[in-house]
């Protein structure tokens, strides 16, 4: 019997990794649970660190496409989860009618909406990279924007085991540091016959605040295909990888199951 697969698209700073504890725990439930990463990146945090090699050239476009290209080619209409600007590819795809489901988790905004906290200001101004290069975030500063509602050992300890450097690129493409953004950095809020979405957000997040994600719920307003919003608080931006991890995916599962998206799709 086939399964439906669900695609995890993971954010900056973040390793394809970061996704591991979801995907044991959405193929539990008899998902096929995928969680490719970006074109370029290596299969282990050590090497992306090491030798980052042609990360530093992705964009919202390429990432957009590449992961367009993963979600088509399932017999079985996927469900897309992404994180951060996962959460933008995510929305942009099951507008566009690709993907069964779409949950954008802190997703970076689209259509406009201001992104109140600019990554390419955390860094001081001597280490601002070349727009092909990439971006990396100290213990400190991951702790301070990324996991701020957390102990520094947990945070420290998340760091260790999934950050790596982000494209400059990418973050440009999003509107950082005032560039002008991709125009992928959209979403057609108006599609009436797209499948479920789910925005999700934390209340204490600073990278993605809990009002952006709320900004992002209301222009989907004027639509009648199903669009909620689950708020989270006192969680922060690292909601899919911290140890409260489980209530953000068991949640999405339940979401899931109340929408009869379910791991063994009935046959026609």
């Amino acid at each position: 019997m086939e399964r439906t697969p669900v695609v995890f698209i993971h954010g900056a700073w973040l390793h394809a990794l970061s996704w591991e504890s979801w995907a044991e725990r959405f193929a539990g439930r008899g998902f096929l649970a995928l969680a490719p990463g970006w074109p370029g990146e290596a299969e282990a945090v050590p090497d992306v660190r090491r030798s980052p090699g042609l990360l530093g050239r992705v964009g919202l476009e390429a990432l957009t496409d590449y992961y367009a290209g993963i979600v088509r080619s399932f017999e079985v209409a996927p469900v897309i989860v992404g994180h951060a600007v996962g959460g933008l590819i995510a929305q942009h795809l099951i507008a566009a009618d690709v993907g069964r489901a779409a949950v954008a988790i802190a997703p970076a905004p689209i259509n406009g909406i201001p992104l109140p906290a600019s990554p390419g200001r955390l860094l001081p101004p001597g280490r601002r990279d070349p727009a092909d290069e990439l971006v990396t975030l100290s213990p400190e500063q991951f702790h301070h924007v990324f996991a701020n509602t957390l102990e520094a050992e947990e945070s420290d300890r998340l760091y260790d085991r999934y950050v790596v450097p982000a494209p400059r690129r990418l973050l440009a493409d999003l509107g950082c540091a005032s560039a002008s953004r991709s125009p992928r950095a959209v979403a057609d809020v108006g599609n009436a016959a797209r499948g479920p979405l789910l925005l999700i957000s934390g209340q204490e997040d600073r990278l993605v605040p809990d009002e952006a994600t709320r900004a992002v719920y209301k222009q989907y307003g004027d639509t009648t295909a199903v669009t909620d919003l689950k708020q989270f608080a006192d969680r922060a931006h690292s909601l899919v990888i911290d140890s409260g991890w489980r209530f953000v995916a068991d949640y999405v599962l339940g979401w899931l199951d109340e929408h009869g998206i379910r791991a063994h799709p009935p046959q026609p």
